[in-house]
């Protein structure tokens, strides 16, 4: 196990639970972020990512259950946590009016770790014109000079929530790069909140899933690929296979049937032939593939 996992959490929750009126956005959720990581945040519209993340930045106090992020609570100490936390949204939030280099400076007077010849180098990198107005640059090159901001005064932990979304592919791997690099040659946390799962699969090393504000699954994600498999089985007579533990559910072709399993393949094939059916075929599967078998069978769970 890499030292990273051994070490204190970068950030963790602990049954953290919040509603708002009747609605639950969270429900006793638990998971630590180890150091030195990308973690990947995946969930559908509505799961709870964004509402999570506020927690994190101390936006959000818990209604019950903790949070700790760089071993401080949030709401408690949030000059102590925002100047070790890097955060950058969907909605890039930054004034119109100000320059680019303007907008440089004016980070850097609140953050005494601030790193003008990476910021500078950054800023080529992105091919930004310093003197260039924000209104008057495109979506992607607000993004490109929001991560500058956020990754010019090298935080221990950096934040993306939907940072990518309604991006162009050149705008998204620019960011991307950004963050592989953060990671590679400094060794610091990002936590990549996305709908676009192939992109957290290609640079994250950990994942969790949430539905509904429940936690399905965290963990390392070659651990959590691991435990999924698709299996074709050939049932000799059968009009529709029987409910089995860790099968998230079948498809019929023909006397064949393909179905995603969560449990150990050698286990399932031992219950499987006390049905007279056997496995034909089995392969892993991707993160995108994993995340739409489990919210098939939430919403098949939540309408039984």
């Amino acid at each position: 196990m890499p030292p990273a996992f051994r070490e204190e959490p970068v950030a963790e929750v602990r049954d953290l639970t919040r509603r708002f009126g009747d609605k639950t956005a969270l429900a006793e959720v638990s998971l630590a972020v180890p150091r030195g990581v990308v973690y990947g945040l995946v969930g559908a519209n509505g799961a709870g990512k964004t509402t999570l993340i506020r927690h994190l930045l101390g936006l959000l106090k818990a209604q019950t259950g903790a949070v700790r992020v760089c071993g401080r609570v949030p709401v408690r100490e949030p000059v102590e946590v925002l100047s070790r936390v890097g955060y950058l949204s969907e909605e890039i939030d930054l004034p119109g009016w100000i320059r680019v280099d303007e907008l440089l400076a004016y980070m850097r007077a609140f953050y005494p770790t601030w790193d003008d010849a990476y910021a500078e180098d950054l800023r080529q990198q992105f091919e930004l014109d310093p003197s260039a107005k924000l209104k008057a640059l495109s979506k992607g090159q607000r993004a490109r000079a929001g991560l500058i901001a956020a990754l010019a005064y090298r935080p221990e932990l950096l934040v993306l929530d939907e940072p990518s979304s309604g991006l162009d592919p050149i705008v998204r791997r620019d960011i991307l790069g950004a963050i592989v690099r953060t990671i590679a040659d400094e060794g610091r946390t990002v936590i990549f909140s996305s709908h676009l799962l192939d992109e957290v699969e290609r640079v994250s090393e950990c994942v969790a899933m949430l539905k509904e504000g429940r936690l399905v699954f965290a963990g390392p994600l070659d651990d959590v690929k691991a435990r999924y498999r698709r299996l074709t089985v050939r049932w000799e007579a059968t009009e529709r296979p029987p409910a089995l533990a860790g099968v998230l559910g079948w498809r019929a072709s023909g006397r064949e049937w393909t179905a995603v399993a969560c449990t150990s393949t050698e286990e399932l094939a031992i219950r499987l032939s006390a049905y007279g059916a056997e496995i034909l075929e089995q392969r892993p599967l991707s993160l995108d593939e994993i995340f739409l078998a489990q919210s098939a069978r939430e919403a098949q769970s939540a309408e039984a």
